[in-house]
């Protein structure tokens, strides 16, 4: 099993990012919140890897901090969620934002999350309550800004989360109002706020 790749960032998306090592490459899928602290390409870069094993697949998730490793491999154990979804759950909501909103029983607040169904929200609850008792709540560090092209990394970022084009562009628009475009994180942040405000061009769109 693959537990740390550090090498050359060869190549970097939201969500999927190819490091190389000693001249292989390794396609890793990410949570949106490691590639916005991620460097510019070529630089080394250091992933913690949770290697995921199947009968047709063999793919590799990778994180900058062991607690967002640790807590991607806490959401796998709920029922029904799967690797892909757990990455969509950190894409779409911090850790910060994600402990309370479990803790609480935020339903409303889960299920806003593309691929998060009121009856998965249900079963995050009732099965990882108990075991974030003992997570702490940290400050949110700021991330290392994306290079240019701020707001045309975070609507692919919105896309590949599953919302509509057009309501990511609107929710890109909005959150650039708000927040500015030179930060990615803030300004995913921004554009995440929108969509889940029920006012917003981009929620009604």
């Amino acid at each position: 099993m693959i537990g740390q790749l550090r090498g050359s960032l060869a190549d970097k998306r939201p969500n999927q990012v190819l490091v190389d090592v000693g001249g292989i490459g390794y396609l890793v899928q990410v949570p949106l919140s490691t590639y916005a602290s991620l460097g510019e390409l070529h630089t080394e870069v250091t992933l913690l890897i949770h290697t995921h094993v199947r009968e047709d697949a063999f793919s590799l998730y990778g994180f900058l901090s062991a607690r967002e490793k640790h807590f991607f491999e806490l959401l796998l154990s709920a029922s029904g969620v799967g690797p892909s979804l757990a990455l969509k759950i950190l894409s779409g909501m911090n850790v910060e934002e994600l402990v309370p909103a479990i803790r609480g029983g935020d339903l409303a607040r889960l299920t806003r999350i593309p691929g998060v169904g009121r009856k998965t929200a249900e079963r995050m609850v009732v099965e990882l309550k108990d075991k974030l008792e003992t997570v702490v709540i940290e400050a949110t560090r700021p991330a290392v800004s994306s290079p240019a092209g701020v707001e045309a990394d975070v609507l692919s970022a919105l896309v590949n989360l599953g919302y509509e084009t057009r309501a990511a562009e609107s929710a890109v628009a909005d959150g650039k109002r708000e927040v500015g475009a030179k930060d990615f994180e803030k300004l995913l942040r921004g554009s995440l706020q929108a969509l889940s405000s029920p006012n917003s061009r981009a929620a009604r769109g």
